[in-house]
């Protein structure tokens, strides 16, 4: 069976879509497995949410190589949905099966597949999908996947009527903005200044559909997540598994031939004593299954409770704390030492010994700055949580490569857009090793976006300027990247600068002098700032750099 387009439109779906669909999603969430867990703090912080997906959408990728080339859309649908409800990991992955359960039972619902099209396929199996995983919850929250498969549904419907690869983007775009405000949602994700981990896995999905029907891959920015504690492990090392208040094991299990009573009963029992619960069922041809998941601190209960309703097995127990021992064990990197680091990037003797004793760990460029050493500086920083300034020293894609490099399910990277040294120390001033990370981040952010900064420099030849023609030997007075001010000594073009800079207010002026400049120049800024701007305050610090004569702040 082929698909015929027209404008855009799939008249006759293709079960080969779905098959690819499978392996395009599986592919991606492959890549951004490591993104989903370190995002994967609802219900449990066990991070292995992307993990789950991954398994159960492999598991469903893996049942269509068993059919024959020819098989229906609703067979094939029917296969992926059976081989996720047999094989889904955690919570996350039972929720996935619910999905791939509901675009399964769309297509049966056609009676007739040649009038089956690709919109109604997927508006309606959203729709099946969204209901089931709801059911499915004992305690379904706004603010995680459940949100966004309804998101995906409500927006296929409202499409259905436009082209597939239309749909199929507004859906994809739809959810990314839900998953935005999950945190909203959500208290645990925002107090952990995190998207749910779940939705971000479910985007991935809706990603993959765009990428199959338009051949163009979705961009999206990358979802970090937080070590919660500063890096700190979530367990300690005599940490065991021996029960108590919290829900230390997930159990899950495929419970065989159980009535419908029997079943609701069970959600009742395992309720009473764990949380996190999920119960779907499937109708494969061995008769009606249904997979049971439990968060609990008695997993004893908790199979027990399966086996007096019915025959039992995959059973699977794990324990959350051995699990993250393992996984910091089986990690090439191991758990930081520190809990926070700021990294600077500096020119000048006396600029590294300022930017030390204001607590930032200091790399030198004044040879240049290569990403390698960029990389090494915060490895070496040894933190869970690091915020960089570079200063201007390397390009927007050499900070790219050395985000890349320096990922890491143990370490949190944040870059500040700081282009100069003046910025940098604004958002130190501000910078509290004892404040959460992310509110502390942004106060440095803040600081450093609310400083305008300016440089003098010397013309090495002659150039055409917004401040008209300049003269070798010249002195350079600039904001930003700007040429403004054109002066024959430093003098004139410093106390120019300045006028400029102050024009527009300012309560505080910072001068970081390098090592050309002259002391006059310094004394007649002191004198201006006395004589024409006595509320405002002035610091001077002898920073060395030897590729700017001075550097300039305004706050």
């Amino acid at each position: 069976m082929e698909s015929v387009f027209d404008g855009g439109l799939i008249r006759t779906m293709n079960p080969d879509l779905l098959r690819d669909w499978a392996h395009t999603a599986v592919d991606g969430l492959a890549t951004l497995r490591g993104e989903i867990n370190d995002l994967n703090v609802f219900p449990i912080p066990d991070s292995d949410t992307g993990s789950n997906m991954l398994f159960t959408m492999q598991a469903a990728a893996d049942a269509l190589a068993s059919l024959p080339e020819d098989a229906s859309t609703a067979v094939v649908a029917r296969a992926m949905a059976d081989a996720a409800v047999a094989q889904a990991r955690g919570n996350s992955g039972i929720i996935l099966s619910q999905v791939l359960m509901g675009l399964a039972d769309a297509a049966e619902l056609m009676s007739d597949e040649s009038q089956l099209t690709f919109n109604h396929l997927w508006s309606a199996g959203l729709r099946l999908g969204s209901l089931a995983a709801v059911r499915a919850v004992s305690d379904p929250r706004e603010g995680t996947v459940l949100t966004l498969i309804r998101t995906a549904a409500e927006t296929a419907g409202a499409h259905v009527s436009e082209s597939a690869g239309d749909l199929a983007r507004a859906v994809a775009d739809d959810c990314a903005d839900a998953l935005e405000h999950t945190p909203e949602q959500l208290p645990e994700l925002a107090e952990a200044g995190v998207v749910d981990a779940g939705g971000r896995g479910f985007l991935a999905l809706a990603d993959a559909m765009v990428a199959v029907l338009t051949g163009v891959a979705q961009r999206r920015r990358r979802y970090r997540g937080i070590l919660i504690g500063g890096g700190e492990p979530g367990h300690q090392d005599n940490d065991t598994c021996s029960g108590g208040s919290d829900m230390d094991f997930e159990v899950m299990y495929v419970l065989d031939g159980a009535a419908g009573d029997e079943v609701g009963s069970l959600r009742k029992t395992l309720n009473d004593i764990g949380d996190s619960v999920v119960i779907v069922g499937d109708s494969s041809s061995g008769g009606e299954r249904f997979s049971v998941h439990v968060h609990t601190s008695d997993p004893g209960k908790a199979v027990e409770a399966g086996v007096i309703r019915g025959p039992i097995s995959e059973v699977r127990i794990s324990c959350f704390a051995l699990d993250a021992l393992r996984a910091q064990a089986d990690s090439a990197e191991p758990p930081p030492r520190h809990k926070r680091a700021v990294i600077a990037a500096v020119t000048g003797e006396g600029a590294d010994e300022l930017f030390t004793e204001a607590g930032a760990a200091v790399v030198r460029a004044d040879d240049g700055l290569t990403p390698d050493v960029l990389t090494d500086a915060i490895r070496a920083a040894d933190s869970g949580h690091v915020v960089v300034m570079a200063n201007g020293k390397l390009s927007s894609q050499d900070l790219v490569s050395v985000t890349a490099a320096t990922r890491s399910a143990q370490r949190s990277v944040v870059f500040l857009p700081t282009s100069s040294m003046v910025q940098c120390l604004s958002a130190l001033a501000v910078h509290d090793a004892t404040e959460a990370p992310d509110p502390d981040t942004y106060a440095m952010a803040e600081a450093a976006a609310g400083t305008r900064w300016g440089s003098l420099v010397r013309a090495d030849s002659r150039i055409m300027t917004l401040a008209g023609t300049s003269e070798v030997g010249d002195v350079l007075g600039m904001i930003g990247s700007d040429v403004l001010v054109i002066a024959p000594d430093q003098t004139g073009a410093a106390t120019a600068l300045v006028d400029l800079m102050l024009a527009t207010g300012g309560e505080m002026v910072t001068v970081m002098a390098g090592a050309g400049v002259d002391d006059s120049a310094l004394d007649a800024l002191t004198e201006q700032m006395r004589r024409s701007y006595a509320g405002v305050e002035l610091a001077i610090y002898r920073t060395g750099q030897a590729d700017q004569l001075m550097q300039v702040g305004v706050e």
